[in-house]
């Protein structure tokens, strides 16, 4: 039975929370960040190259904070004995609008920005988070009204955040694609669903430097990435979850994107 892409794509994103670990050191380019996402670094750490702020480095006990819009090259760094571990947090806009809708005028983005260790807060604000969310006694208007907390901590320390997500042809399509990533997609079928025609949706894509094709490739495997990083799904479901027709397929794929093999995000391998 066909699923009802459009209804899918327009539902309104709720905060997510992953662990995420990988074994391996590996450097991903091009990562896209749909939605405001911040990194709570707990072993090893992460370099950033920011398009506006550059080269940044977040240490264990550090929080990376990500705008909406983002893409970035990454670069997760384990330590000696032990993976790289970090919880990934992720905030839908209406929580950013709620928090930082009445500042004054200030730059688009502010970029990638960091709250240091030595705020002492860092893991406070993921301890209320995750208080909250394993809470089953909390109303859902309380636990909602407790998890912009974190969000208003940031704000006191100095951390910006736009609450207008610029609604960008690449983040729409690759949020349509997301609704059913083993949908065999087609740019013809993309395009109805926007009401527009082939040579228009190239046009519309073009500011993005990304054609429909390689869209829809680093969707899925940016999507099998997360999931080898915060799951223990095998690596051939989460292969035709993310739409390969073989894990080998999958497999080489990722290697050519990203340099490493999916096993070895999981495990060094000899």
């Amino acid at each position: 039975m066909e699923k009802n892409h459009e209804s899918q794509a327009d539902a309104t994103p709720k905060m997510s929370v992953l662990s995420i670990s990988q074994a391996t050191t590996a450097t991903f380019t091009e990562l896209y960040f749909q939605h405001t996402f911040l990194f709570f670094i707990q072993v090893g750490s992460k370099r950033v190259l920011c398009p506006i702020n550059g080269e940044l480095i977040g240490h264990a006990e550090d929080v990376m904070i990500f705008p909406p819009g983002s893409m970035v090259t990454m670069e997760n760094r384990p330590v000696l004995g032990d993976d790289y571990r970090a919880t990934g947090v992720c905030f839908p806009g209406q929580m950013i609008k709620a928090v930082f809708s009445n500042e004054k005028s200030k730059p688009e983005s502010a970029g990638i920005q960091i709250m240091p260790a030595s705020t002492g807060q860092s893991f406070q604000l993921l301890g209320i988070i995750q208080a909250t969310l394993n809470d089953t006694g909390i109303p859902e208007p309380i636990r909602q009204h407790r998890l912009l907390e974190p969000l208003l901590w940031l704000k006191y320390s100095g951390i910006h955040l736009s609450p207008h997500e610029e609604e960008k042809p690449l983040s729409k399509v690759r949020r349509l694609i997301e609704t059913d990533l083993s949908h065999p997609w087609r740019s013809s079928e993309v395009a109805s669903h926007f009401a527009i025609s082939e040579a228009t949706m190239r046009r519309w894509l073009t500011k993005s430097g990304q054609g429909f094709s390689k869209i829809l490739q680093n969707t899925r495997l940016e999507h099998g990435l997360s999931l080898l990083q915060s799951t223990d799904m095998p690596i051939s479901e989460i292969a035709f979850d993310c739409g390969f027709k073989t894990p080998s397929h999958f497999s080489d794929s990722f290697k050519k994107r990203f340099g490493i093999k999916p096993s070895e995000i999981r495990q060094v391998e000899d």
